[in-house]
């Protein structure tokens, strides 16, 4: 089963190995991290995507909450919460298929953020599946290379965390 964990931790030196320890250990693959300060610049937030069974990654959820640079975890798999999550592409654009890569780019309200004579690159946010479908219409065209920042999660509904305004 797929899990979107954030976790608010405080903004130090090693709390990253610590946190990324407690999934490695147990057999867990991190299949996204990302992580940023908050609006209080002493602490950040992790953002954690990864698969695999509920019971496992309750004791994994357990064991952060009690190192000691860990603020606050919640598990959003079973909560309403809003997911993004950005992309960069660069697509393969000859002459016969550039209108066609702007289409798609237009459909998808994204941004071409670059262009040379062979090639476009596009810059896209939305759910992981928007971003999904939109690299499967360009896969025909030639893709180059893509770099997506993973996803980012934001708990629907009042404030879910007491110590971040």
């Amino acid at each position: 089963m797929r899990h979107v964990i954030s976790i608010l931790v405080e903004n130090e030196f090693g709390v990253l190995p610590r946190v990324s320890g407690l999934f490695s250990g147990r057999g867990f693959n991190i299949e996204s991290l990302s992580v940023a300060p908050t609006l209080d610049e002493t602490i950040s937030r992790m953002t954690i995507v990864t698969s695999g069974d509920d019971r496992i990654l309750e004791q994994i959820t357990k064991q952060l909450n009690k190192l000691i640079d860990v603020i606050k975890v919640i598990d959003f798999t079973d909560q309403p919460f809003v997911e993004r999550e950005m992309a960069m592409i660069k697509i393969s654009a000859d002459m016969q298929s550039r209108a066609e890569i702007l289409r798609i780019v237009d459909i998808f309200r994204a941004n071409v953020v670059d262009v040379t004579p062979r090639s476009y690159s596009v810059e896209v946010t939305g759910a992981p599946s928007k971003i999904d479908a939109m690299i499967e219409l360009l896969r025909p065209m030639g893709l180059k290379e893509i770099v997506r920042s993973g996803p980012i999660v934001l708990g629907r509904g009042p404030k879910a965390w007491k110590n971040e305004d």
